[in-house]
């Protein structure tokens, strides 16, 4: 029996390494690495070694046999992609009379990156301990010696995610151990607590070290642009996610759930988060890693609808396809389409197999009467998608109590106590670097900063908010074979400090 890829999988290609008939796809090596939502076991090449599984560092690879009832049309769906979105792209596999049965093409998935023989240890400062900067510094330490140095503002480490991941996705989180085994290499120094700009300048940083890379991500998000927005009880989704995952610079009181009508704008795979975790009964999640006040506050909670805007229609949806069958297996909630413009429904009808808005063939469709109390009745809450419909304005003197929106036949007022704008991130300026007010990011080539040599980005900061936590694998890749080739040149300015005087000048400034 096959294995199939399901729901979690973060992209990252740790299967695709290990995989010994070259059954998994897209690779990195092909055109379409990076823009599928997934990658997809092929069920006729899958030789059932479970190779893929083991290395997973997410679990999301399993018998197929053995999917549970949620998870059963990834079978189905593996098997599309070789026979519709695949077929002229991923490679026959290899002849095993030819090869040998343990055949690999590609070899360990690396890049280009040899020191010179005699090549001294770089020391390299990795500013952030989210997924970019530690694929960046597990990338330094498998493939030179490189001494590193991590640094997070944070007394905690992990960054997106431990402060990004909703608590109810366990498997994504556990990609977080990959990483712990990067913070007891004995090549490693970790400072939490001291941040860049504020304890210790760029300048300083970079006469320690011969490179620093920074992976600071994307930390703010993007605003809706609309009267009101600022209306207490109006607050973005990054405040929300941050909420309930315990970060410390949000309060605990920083959300409040007493309206029964929450909206979201936006409809991404943050959006859907915030609405899965807002009508998720409590007590599934008192057994995962949500922050104590957000779980107390969801046992009072008086939500019993939660609706997603979105700007488009469900063929133009930004959320993935995965995530989005996860709702519709949610236990003691209905989804239903708001049916209010007749573009919805030849969208959803009309969709073939390769199409997201297929997914919601199925999904209860009706006009939803919005000056009726919120459906939701007893222990059924209910999601709400309402396509072709923008936000124009938050109403509400001291608090939020309504949202007038387009859509339809013209403009309605959706009544709510609470929306959050979930429509992205977006990177803030850095202390002592360059940065571009239009894409959010620091300006570089291939990852180095331009103007400053020596200096490196990676992840949202470097790309924009763009692909998961599997994506920056190669995004560092980039990064790290940059800096070494410019190591190799000689490009990289010599420290003036001392590892150890860099040590002793943390402690001084870090944070208590």
């Amino acid at each position: 029996m096959a294995f199939a890829i399901t729901q979690t999988c973060c992209n990252d290609a740790t299967c695709v390494s290990v995989c010994p008939v070259n059954c998994i796809h897209p690779t990195p090596d092909e055109p379409a690495f990076g823009s599928t939502e997934m990658l997809y076991i092929d069920p006729k090449a899958c030789i059932d070694c479970g190779a893929c599984a083991d290395a997973c560092p997410v679990d999301a690879i399993f018998p197929a046999d053995r999917l549970t009832a949620g998870q059963q049309e990834y079978a189905e769906i593996n098997a599309a992609y070789y026979a519709r979105d695949g077929a002229d792209q991923a490679p026959a596999p290899p002849d095993e009379a030819e090869t040998g049965p343990l055949f690999h093409p590609w070899g360990r998935p690396v890049f280009d990156r040899v020191l010179p023989s005699g090549f001294g240890p770089l020391r390299v400062a990795v500013v952030g301990t989210g997924p970019a900067g530690m694929y960046a510094a597990k990338d330094l330490l498998l493939h030179t010696p490189a001494e590193v140095t991590l640094i997070d503002r944070l007394p905690v480490a992990g960054g997106l995610v431990r402060f990004g991941v909703a608590p109810d996705h366990p498997s994504t989180r556990k990609v977080s151990e990959t990483f712990a085994q990067v913070h007891a290499h004995p090549r490693v120094r970790t400072h939490l607590g001291l941040e860049v700009g504020t304890h210790i300048t760029a300048e300083e940083l970079a006469a320690h070290h011969d490179a620093v890379i920074y992976a600071v991500g994307a930390a703010t998000d993007r605003r809706l642009g609309i009267p009101g927005e600022d209306t207490p009880g109006t607050l973005s989704a990054t405040t929300f996610v941050a909420w309930y995952n315990g970060h410390p610079d949000v309060a605990p009181d920083a959300v409040d759930l007493s309206s029964e009508r929450v909206v979201v704008v936006g409809n991404g795979n943050v959006a859907l988060d915030v609405a899965r975790i807002l009508v998720s009964p409590p007590q599934t999640l008192a057994g995962t890693e949500i922050a104590r006040h957000a779980l107390e506050e969801l046992r009072r909670s008086k939500v019993r609808e939660v609706v997603l805007l979105a700007r488009r229609g469900p063929e133009h949806a930004a959320y993935t396809r995965p995530e989005l069958r996860a709702l519709k297996h949610l236990s003691g909630v209905d989804l239903l389409i708001d049916d209010h413009d007749p573009r919805i429904a030849p969208a959803v009808d009309r969709a073939g197999p390769a199409d997201k808005a297929a997914v919601l063939q199925g999904v209860a469709r009706e006009p939803v009467d919005w000056s009726a109390p919120p459906a939701g009745s007893g222990a059924r809450r209910r999601i709400v998608l309402r396509f072709h419909s923008a936000p124009l304005e938050i109403r509400g003197d001291r608090a939020t109590r309504a949202v007038r929106v387009t859509g339809g036949s013209g403009e309605t007022e959706l009544p709510a106590g609470t929306v959050l704008r979930a429509i992205g991130y977006r990177g803030v300026p850095q202390a002592g670097l360059p940065f571009d007010e239009a894409t959010g990011t620091v300006p570089h080539e291939r990852g180095r900063v331009a103007g400053m040599p020596g200096t490196y980005v990676v992840g949202w900061i470097k790309r924009g908010p763009s692909g998961g936590i599997g994506a920056n694998r190669a995004c560092a890749a980039e990064t790290v074979g940059t800096l070494l080739a410019d190591a190799i040149a000689g490009a990289l300015p010599a420290p003036a400090g001392s590892a150890r005087a860099f040590h002793r000048l943390a402690r001084r400034r870090r944070r208590r």
